[in-house]
């Protein structure tokens, strides 16, 4: 096991400190890990020589472009050979949830840009060091209840089986975009709030397994496995490549507090500490990036868009963590079920296809391009809507 955190670092904002500002403040949080959504030539020089993983990104606007091979070679030279071996890059994710946005422009272009960045990487001599991916938000969920009857989609197993199949074969991580806040503001009535904070409660057992879950983090990945093993990946890894909860939020934002923020990322760093990974897969590395480094005050949407981070702008803190003690956190007791839980009852499966706002507002999260899909359409975040019945 070697659990260690992971932090987006997104720079939607003009009042941002420097690169070689910020590289102290990833290390004060004890993150090894980075997640950008560009290739900033100006922070990827800043970490030069400091041990820190990048994973790299290149938007949707680019997908078309990286179909050609020779602008893909282009770009990855100049925007990761460049930078190696000084700055640490091990990734790169083409595509921010492009499945889920039914542009089919988007989703045709998606895998022959990652082969093509991936050819780039091979004819380069870097495809040891540096894998190629995509994140994908948890609405490729067909279904997500109980966690080891996750499958995806079934419009979307096609285009998943090819790209899953690619990541067989080159070695690389799925992505997954997991956020349990939009469940407890979208049904703050019936979701246990201290299960979406890692707080200690009663938990739940997936009556199918026996495994007991005692916050909805962990069921999603494991939903995420089991629908992965469904279409024959079983071994393949999961990496969180986004979760994080606001520290403020509009009236209607229910529970986007600086309390909540700090108990979830605060219960979460302190659960990667451990060592340990979900019920089904205990003994899996926990790759979890938190998002956010910083407030982005310049990102459209509600609130809760611009107050993610860890830290305001300044580089103080915009709650205490509070991750001095690893006591009172749920996931660390045991994964098997008994009298500590009760078997999840039956939920109606949500509508699997989004086709407007109309069911749940957008907001748009880490990027412009990038979209996350909250209220009612967000499958595995519905995972306790009618399922906490105390």
């Amino acid at each position: 096991m070697a659990n260690s955190m992971g932090i987006n670092y997104g720079q939607i904002a003009d009042n941002l400190p420097s690169p070689e500002d910020v590289v102290p403040i990833v290390k004060s949080i004890g993150a090894t890990k980075v997640k950008l959504y560009d290739a900033d030539p100006k922070v990827l020089k800043a970490f030069a020589n400091t041990g820190v993983e990048f994973i790299v990104g290149l938007g949707n606007e680019y997908l078309d472009k990286m179909r050609d091979p020779a602008k893909a070679q282009a770009w990855v030279k100049q925007n990761v050979q460049s930078h190696l071996p000084a700055t640490k890059i091990t990734c790169i994710f083409v595509g921010n949830e492009v499945l889920t946005f039914n542009d089919t422009s988007l989703s045709d272009s998606l895998l022959p840009a990652m082969q093509s960045v991936h050819t780039a990487l091979v004819n380069l001599g870097l495809d040891k060091q540096v894998t190629v991916t995509t994140a994908h938000s948890l609405s490729i969920l067909e279904t997500s209840y109980p966690p080891s009857s996750g499958a995806f989609r079934e419009d979307l197993v096609d285009c998943l089986s090819e790209t899953l199949s690619f990541h067989q074969k080159t070695g690389s991580p799925f992505l997954i975009n997991a956020y349990p806040f939009f469940a407890y503001k979208g049904n703050p009535k019936q979701v246990q709030l201290d299960f979406v904070l890692f707080q200690p409660n009663q938990g739940v057992i997936d009556p199918a397994t026996n495994l007991h879950y005692d916050n909805m983090l962990y069921a999603q990945i494991d939903a995420v496995y089991n629908a992965l093993a469904s279409l024959g990946y079983k071994k393949l890894p999961v990496h969180i490549s986004e979760t994080g909860w606001p520290s403020k939020g509009d009236e209607d934002e229910v529970g986007a507090t600086a309390d909540n923020a700090k108990k979830y990322n605060g219960n979460l760093i302190k659960l990667m500490s451990k060592k340990t990974g979900t019920p089904m897969r205990p003994n899996s590395d926990l790759n979890i990036y938190v998002f956010a480094l910083f407030n982005e005050n310049m990102k459209p949407g509600p609130t809760s868009e611009r107050n993610y981070g860890l830290f305001k702008p300044d580089g103080t803190p915009a709650y205490s963590l509070g991750i001095s003690s690893t006591s009172n956190v749920a996931g660390s007791n045991t994964t098997t079920g008994g009298t500590n839980g009760k078997p999840l009852p039956p939920i109606p499966t949500p509508p699997s296809t989004p086709t407007s706002s109309s069911t749940g507002y957008l907001s748009i999260s880490p990027a412009t391009e990038r979209y996350e899909f909250a209220g009612t359409v967000l499958l595995t975040a519905l995972i306790l809507t009618k399922m906490l019945l105390w």
